[in-house]
């Protein structure tokens, strides 16, 4: 096994308890789809540590994954031997036409520079009746305000019509459109620290002072299942859409 990938504000990581919040919003993508997609061939593009397409390896599907970091696809190879991990560019996919039966893409177009060209290179690998899965920080509430993501990771955040637009430009039916929410359990935290959990831990993070025992205690007890995945609405914490790329 190799060591565990740095925090570096790009991906987020497990077992990390100051992360804790931000990895179960990610996780909760994940589970969302291991049943859905437990027999079929899946290509995640842009794996980063790759708990993610473990997790749906582990639920049954034969799962190929891409990151253009080289050493978290060293950590993939080290750590999850039951996905196959390749390097390369999301610009330009390494796989056949027509070869999967669906692609995962979460918490990562956000980051790209030409997501157009992501885009149609997810239509052309995916077999006609296959499908995205694809997550994205919501830009009405994750940098409410603003054109210029406050991630400085981030090139371009998306609205629910951006995305949907994008996704229908490359070829693709949105069939259905979710968003991720605070559950009962967040919504009470909100509430517990001042309005917003989650400005109560950027406030921390940045003012570069341990946090509060609370807090921390609070974010390490976060659990996937504490979020709730609705209709999309302009609130959503985070945007989850699925599209289908229509048969002949």
């Amino acid at each position: 096994m190799c060591d565990a990938l740095p925090l570096t504000g790009e991906r987020t990581v497990p077992g990390i308890p100051e992360e804790n919040y931000w990895f179960r919003r990610h996780e909760i993508a994940y589970l969302a789809i291991a049943d859905r997609y437990a027999d079929r061939t899946v290509f995640e593009a842009g794996s980063g540590e790759g708990y993610g397409a473990a997790m749906l390896a582990d639920a049954g599907a034969t799962v190929t994954a891409l990151d253009y970091d080289e050493s978290a696809v060293a950590h993939v190879r080290s750590n999850y031997p039951q996905v196959t991990m390749l390097h390369g560019n999301l610009a330009e996919l390494p796989l056949d036409d027509a070869s999967v039966d669906a692609v995962v893409n979460f918490q990562v177009i956000e980051h790209l520079w030409d997501q157009p060209q992501f885009l149609r290179e997810v239509t052309r690998i995916l077999r006609p009746g296959g499908e995205l899965a694809i997550s994205t920080p919501n830009r009405v509430t994750f940098s409410p305000g603003r054109d210029t993501p406050l991630n400085p990771f981030h090139t371009r955040e998306l609205n629910s019509a951006e995305l949907v637009e994008l996704l229908e430009d490359a070829g693709l039916e949105v069939t259905e459109k979710l968003g991720v929410y605070h559950g009962e359990r967040l919504a009470e935290l909100d509430r517990r620290h001042g309005g917003s959990f989650i400005d109560a831990q950027i406030e921390r993070s940045l003012a570069g002072e341990p946090w509060p025992e609370e807090l921390s205690r609070d974010v390490a007890a976060v659990a996937a299942t504490d979020f709730d995945l609705r209709a999309d609405a302009p609130d959503s914490l985070d945007l989850f859409f699925y599209a289908r790329k229509p048969t002949p």
